[in-house]
Protein backbone atom coordinates (compact mmCIF):
# COMPACT_ATOMS: atom_id res chain seq x y z
CA UNK A 1 0.00 0.00 0.00
CA UNK A 2 1.47 3.31 -0.94
CA UNK A 3 2.06 5.85 1.83
CA UNK A 4 0.88 9.08 1.98
CA UNK A 5 3.37 11.92 2.71
CA UNK A 6 2.57 15.84 3.32
CA UNK A 7 6.10 16.83 1.79
CA UNK A 8 9.06 15.52 -0.33
CA UNK A 9 11.59 16.39 2.64
CA UNK A 10 9.87 13.93 4.63
CA UNK A 11 11.29 10.93 2.26
CA UNK A 12 13.56 12.91 -0.60
CA UNK A 13 17.06 12.34 2.03
CA UNK A 14 16.43 8.56 1.35
CA UNK A 15 17.45 9.28 -2.38
CA UNK A 16 20.77 11.18 -3.96
CA UNK A 17 18.30 11.72 -7.04
CA UNK A 18 15.23 12.89 -8.38
CA UNK A 19 13.64 12.03 -11.72
CA UNK A 20 10.60 14.48 -12.07
CA UNK A 21 7.68 14.86 -14.31
CA UNK A 22 7.23 18.50 -15.68
CA UNK A 23 3.82 18.70 -16.73
CA UNK A 24 1.41 18.41 -13.74
CA UNK A 25 3.96 18.48 -10.95
CA UNK A 26 5.95 21.61 -11.83
CA UNK A 27 4.17 23.15 -14.02
CA UNK A 28 0.65 23.17 -15.19
CA UNK A 29 1.48 23.95 -19.26
CA UNK A 30 1.30 27.87 -18.31
CA UNK A 31 2.77 28.78 -15.03
CA UNK A 32 5.42 27.24 -12.46
CA UNK A 33 3.52 25.41 -8.86
CA UNK A 34 5.89 27.45 -6.53
CA UNK A 35 5.49 25.19 -3.90
CA UNK A 36 7.21 22.37 -6.42
CA UNK A 37 9.71 24.96 -7.62
CA UNK A 38 10.32 25.68 -3.54
CA UNK A 39 10.53 21.68 -2.91
CA UNK A 40 12.98 20.82 -5.80
CA UNK A 41 15.48 23.93 -5.06
CA UNK A 42 15.91 22.87 -1.10
CA UNK A 43 16.49 19.12 -2.14
CA UNK A 44 19.23 20.83 -4.61
CA UNK A 45 20.83 22.96 -1.52
CA UNK A 46 20.77 19.81 0.27
CA UNK A 47 23.18 18.39 -2.33
CA UNK A 48 20.13 16.09 -4.13
CA UNK A 49 20.33 16.06 -8.45
CA UNK A 50 17.18 16.86 -10.20
CA UNK A 51 16.63 15.64 -13.47
CA UNK A 52 13.47 16.82 -15.33
CA UNK A 53 12.00 13.58 -17.35
CA UNK A 54 9.52 14.82 -19.54
CA UNK A 55 7.54 13.43 -22.82
CA UNK A 56 7.90 16.28 -24.29
CA UNK A 57 8.62 15.82 -27.78
CA UNK A 58 11.27 19.40 -27.58
CA UNK A 59 14.67 18.82 -27.36
CA UNK A 60 16.40 19.07 -23.75
CA UNK A 61 16.87 23.13 -25.42
CA UNK A 62 13.28 23.61 -26.00
CA UNK A 63 12.64 22.36 -22.93
CA UNK A 64 14.41 24.72 -21.19
CA UNK A 65 13.33 27.42 -22.81
CA UNK A 66 9.89 26.69 -22.08
CA UNK A 67 10.53 26.14 -18.52
CA UNK A 68 11.88 29.86 -18.48
CA UNK A 69 8.14 31.04 -19.94
CA UNK A 70 6.72 29.23 -17.86
CA UNK A 71 9.16 30.74 -14.45
CA UNK A 72 10.74 28.14 -13.41
CA UNK A 73 14.29 29.08 -12.46
CA UNK A 74 17.07 27.35 -13.17
CA UNK A 75 18.58 26.84 -10.12
CA UNK A 76 15.41 23.90 -9.74
CA UNK A 77 17.17 21.25 -11.54
CA UNK A 78 20.10 20.30 -12.84
CA UNK A 79 19.46 18.75 -16.38
CA UNK A 80 16.51 17.24 -18.67
CA UNK A 81 15.88 13.96 -20.61
CA UNK A 82 12.94 14.59 -22.99
CA UNK A 83 11.26 12.02 -24.94
CA UNK A 84 11.79 13.78 -27.89
CA UNK A 85 15.73 13.59 -27.53
CA UNK A 86 15.09 9.62 -27.43
CA UNK A 87 13.01 9.12 -30.04
CA UNK A 88 14.80 11.88 -31.94
CA UNK A 89 18.17 9.71 -32.13
CA UNK A 90 15.76 6.66 -33.20
CA UNK A 91 14.47 8.31 -36.14
CA UNK A 92 18.35 9.71 -36.89
CA UNK A 93 19.48 6.18 -37.20
CA UNK A 94 16.13 5.08 -39.94
CA UNK A 95 13.34 3.95 -37.42
CA UNK A 96 10.87 4.44 -39.58
CA UNK A 97 13.42 5.24 -42.73
CA UNK A 98 14.08 8.25 -44.81
CA UNK A 99 11.05 9.59 -45.76
CA UNK A 100 8.06 10.96 -43.35
CA UNK A 101 5.14 11.95 -42.71
CA UNK A 102 5.13 14.51 -39.80
CA UNK A 103 2.29 14.99 -37.36
CA UNK A 104 2.23 17.27 -35.04
CA UNK A 105 2.17 21.50 -35.06
CA UNK A 106 5.55 22.29 -37.39
CA UNK A 107 6.08 26.05 -35.46
CA UNK A 108 5.98 23.94 -31.61
CA UNK A 109 7.66 21.06 -33.13
CA UNK A 110 10.16 21.94 -35.75
CA UNK A 111 13.17 21.11 -33.28
CA UNK A 112 12.58 17.52 -33.74
CA UNK A 113 14.25 17.41 -36.85
CA UNK A 114 17.45 19.49 -35.65
CA UNK A 115 20.77 17.59 -35.74
CA UNK A 116 21.81 15.26 -32.56
CA UNK A 117 25.37 16.00 -31.87
CA UNK A 118 25.35 12.40 -30.07
CA UNK A 119 24.76 10.40 -33.26
CA UNK A 120 27.98 10.38 -35.72
CA UNK A 121 26.31 9.36 -38.94
CA UNK A 122 22.97 10.40 -38.67
CA UNK A 123 20.64 9.56 -41.73
CA UNK A 124 18.98 12.46 -43.91
CA UNK A 125 15.43 12.56 -43.29
CA UNK A 126 12.75 14.35 -45.60
CA UNK A 127 9.02 15.41 -44.28
CA UNK A 128 6.70 14.14 -47.19
CA UNK A 129 3.15 14.02 -47.78
CA UNK A 130 1.79 10.42 -45.97
CA UNK A 131 1.63 8.93 -49.74
CA UNK A 132 4.82 9.12 -50.21
CA UNK A 133 6.54 8.18 -46.71
CA UNK A 134 7.87 5.38 -45.37
CA UNK A 135 6.85 5.94 -41.92
CA UNK A 136 5.42 8.42 -39.60
CA UNK A 137 6.67 10.92 -36.78
CA UNK A 138 4.08 11.67 -34.40
CA UNK A 139 4.37 15.01 -32.03
CA UNK A 140 1.16 15.45 -31.48
CA UNK A 141 -2.21 15.61 -33.13
CA UNK A 142 -2.97 18.47 -35.67
CA UNK A 143 -5.53 19.56 -33.14
CA UNK A 144 -5.14 18.72 -29.86
CA UNK A 145 -8.76 19.12 -29.16
CA UNK A 146 -10.19 16.91 -31.41
CA UNK A 147 -11.14 13.17 -31.39
CA UNK A 148 -7.92 10.92 -32.24
CA UNK A 149 -10.35 9.06 -33.92
CA UNK A 150 -10.11 11.99 -37.04
CA UNK A 151 -7.20 10.04 -37.89
CA UNK A 152 -8.64 6.66 -38.56
CA UNK A 153 -8.64 7.29 -42.24
CA UNK A 154 -4.79 8.02 -42.46
CA UNK A 155 -3.87 5.50 -40.19
CA UNK A 156 -5.39 2.81 -42.18
CA UNK A 157 -3.48 3.66 -45.37
CA UNK A 158 -0.47 4.01 -43.33
CA UNK A 159 -1.14 0.39 -41.59
CA UNK A 160 -1.83 -1.04 -44.98
CA UNK A 161 1.11 -0.12 -45.84
CA UNK A 162 3.14 -1.40 -43.27
CA UNK A 163 4.46 1.90 -41.92
CA UNK A 164 5.98 2.42 -38.38
CA UNK A 165 4.51 5.12 -36.09
CA UNK A 166 7.12 6.82 -34.39
CA UNK A 167 5.50 8.11 -30.90
CA UNK A 168 7.49 11.20 -29.91
CA UNK A 169 4.97 11.94 -26.97
CA UNK A 170 3.60 8.66 -24.89
CA UNK A 171 1.31 10.50 -22.66
CA UNK A 172 -2.46 10.16 -23.84
CA UNK A 173 -3.75 13.21 -22.27
CA UNK A 174 -2.17 16.71 -20.26
CA UNK A 175 -3.85 19.47 -19.01
CA UNK A 176 -2.95 22.66 -20.08
CA UNK A 177 -4.66 25.29 -17.04
CA UNK A 178 -8.12 24.01 -16.82
CA UNK A 179 -7.96 22.33 -20.74
CA UNK A 180 -7.62 18.57 -21.24
CA UNK A 181 -5.58 18.23 -24.35
CA UNK A 182 -4.92 14.64 -26.84
CA UNK A 183 -1.27 13.85 -26.65
CA UNK A 184 0.98 12.35 -29.19
CA UNK A 185 0.29 8.81 -27.23
CA UNK A 186 -3.42 8.67 -28.23
CA UNK A 187 -2.69 8.60 -31.53
CA UNK A 188 0.15 6.02 -31.35
CA UNK A 189 -2.56 4.19 -28.98
CA UNK A 190 -5.34 4.22 -31.79
CA UNK A 191 -2.82 3.21 -34.20
CA UNK A 192 -1.94 -0.08 -32.42
CA UNK A 193 -5.56 -0.85 -31.71
CA UNK A 194 -5.82 -0.54 -35.56
CA UNK A 195 -3.28 -3.33 -35.74
CA UNK A 196 -0.76 -0.23 -36.83
CA UNK A 197 3.08 -0.63 -35.09
CA UNK A 198 3.98 2.13 -32.73
CA UNK A 199 7.04 2.82 -31.47
CA UNK A 200 7.43 4.43 -27.75
CA UNK A 201 10.22 6.49 -26.45
CA UNK A 202 9.32 8.16 -23.61
CA UNK A 203 7.95 6.96 -19.99
CA UNK A 204 7.15 4.68 -19.21
CA UNK A 205 9.48 3.00 -22.02
CA UNK A 206 13.47 2.06 -21.07
CA UNK A 207 14.61 4.41 -23.64
CA UNK A 208 13.72 7.60 -21.92
CA UNK A 209 15.22 6.40 -18.52
CA UNK A 210 18.26 5.13 -19.93
CA UNK A 211 18.93 8.90 -20.93
CA UNK A 212 18.12 10.00 -17.77
CA UNK A 213 20.97 7.84 -16.24
CA UNK A 214 23.05 9.25 -19.39
CA UNK A 215 22.40 12.93 -17.93
CA UNK A 216 23.34 11.74 -14.24
CA UNK A 217 26.69 10.43 -15.96
CA UNK A 218 27.36 13.47 -17.28
CA UNK A 219 27.25 15.67 -14.14
CA UNK A 220 29.72 13.35 -13.04
CA UNK A 221 27.18 11.41 -11.10
CA UNK A 222 27.06 7.34 -10.64
CA UNK A 223 23.92 6.92 -8.65
CA UNK A 224 22.62 3.46 -8.51
CA UNK A 225 18.52 2.96 -9.09
CA UNK A 226 17.87 1.99 -5.20
CA UNK A 227 19.01 6.00 -4.79
CA UNK A 228 16.88 7.17 -6.93
CA UNK A 229 13.20 8.38 -6.70
CA UNK A 230 10.53 9.27 -9.51
CA UNK A 231 7.90 11.76 -9.38
CA UNK A 232 5.19 12.13 -11.79
CA UNK A 233 0.76 12.74 -11.47
CA UNK A 234 0.97 9.97 -14.51
CA UNK A 235 -0.12 6.12 -13.26
CA UNK A 236 0.57 4.51 -16.66
CA UNK A 237 3.47 6.54 -17.83
CA UNK A 238 5.76 7.81 -14.19
CA UNK A 239 4.80 5.67 -12.00
CA UNK A 240 4.67 2.33 -14.30
CA UNK A 241 7.94 3.58 -15.60
CA UNK A 242 9.25 3.56 -12.06
CA UNK A 243 8.06 0.53 -10.79
CA UNK A 244 9.74 -1.23 -14.51
CA UNK A 245 13.17 0.33 -13.78
CA UNK A 246 12.92 -0.86 -10.10
CA UNK A 247 12.58 2.44 -9.49
CA UNK A 248 10.93 4.19 -6.41
CA UNK A 249 7.91 6.61 -7.30
CA UNK A 250 5.90 9.78 -5.33
CA UNK A 251 2.35 9.86 -7.06
CA UNK A 252 1.28 13.48 -7.20
CA UNK A 253 -2.19 12.63 -7.01
CA UNK A 254 -3.30 16.20 -7.61
CA UNK A 255 -2.68 16.04 -11.33
CA UNK A 256 -4.58 13.93 -14.41
CA UNK A 257 -6.14 11.72 -11.19
CA UNK A 258 -7.00 15.04 -9.06
CA UNK A 259 -10.92 13.82 -9.41
CA UNK A 260 -10.91 10.48 -8.95
CA UNK A 261 -8.37 10.84 -5.79
CA UNK A 262 -10.70 13.10 -4.29
CA UNK A 263 -7.35 15.47 -4.41
CA UNK A 264 -8.32 19.30 -2.73
CA UNK A 265 -4.77 19.45 -0.76
CA UNK A 266 -4.01 15.74 -0.08
CA UNK A 267 -5.95 12.40 -1.40
CA UNK A 268 -8.89 10.73 0.25
CA UNK A 269 -6.93 7.71 1.17
CA UNK A 270 -9.74 5.53 0.20
CA UNK A 271 -10.80 7.14 -3.27
CA UNK A 272 -6.49 6.87 -3.44
CA UNK A 273 -6.41 3.31 -2.84
CA UNK A 274 -9.53 1.92 -4.96
CA UNK A 275 -7.85 4.21 -7.87
CA UNK A 276 -4.65 2.44 -7.56
CA UNK A 277 -5.99 -1.17 -7.39
CA UNK A 278 -8.28 0.02 -10.54
CA UNK A 279 -5.09 1.13 -12.75
CA UNK A 280 -3.09 -1.08 -11.36
CA UNK A 281 -0.20 1.11 -9.66
CA UNK A 282 1.47 1.00 -6.53
CA UNK A 283 3.86 4.09 -6.35
CA UNK A 284 5.45 4.21 -2.99
CA UNK A 285 4.46 7.44 -1.78
CA UNK A 286 1.69 9.62 -2.54
CA UNK A 287 1.12 13.57 -2.09
CA UNK A 288 -1.61 15.81 -3.08
CA UNK A 289 0.99 18.11 -4.61
CA UNK A 290 4.69 18.40 -5.25
CA UNK A 291 5.91 20.99 -2.35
Amino acid sequence: MTQIISSLAEVSDRYKALFVDLWGCVHNGITAFPDAVAALQAYRARGGKVVLVTNSPKPRAGVAGQLAQFNVPEDAYDTIATSGDSARSAMLQGAVGTKVYFMGEWERDAGFFEPLKLLDNPIEITRVPLAEAEGIVCCGPFDPLADPEVNRADFLFAKQKDMKLLCANPDIIVDRGETREWCAGALARLYTEMGGESLYFGKPHPPIYDLARRRLTELGEDIADADILAIGDGPHTDIAGGMGEGIDSLFITGGLAASETKTSVQPDPEALQSYLEQEQSAPTFSIGFLR
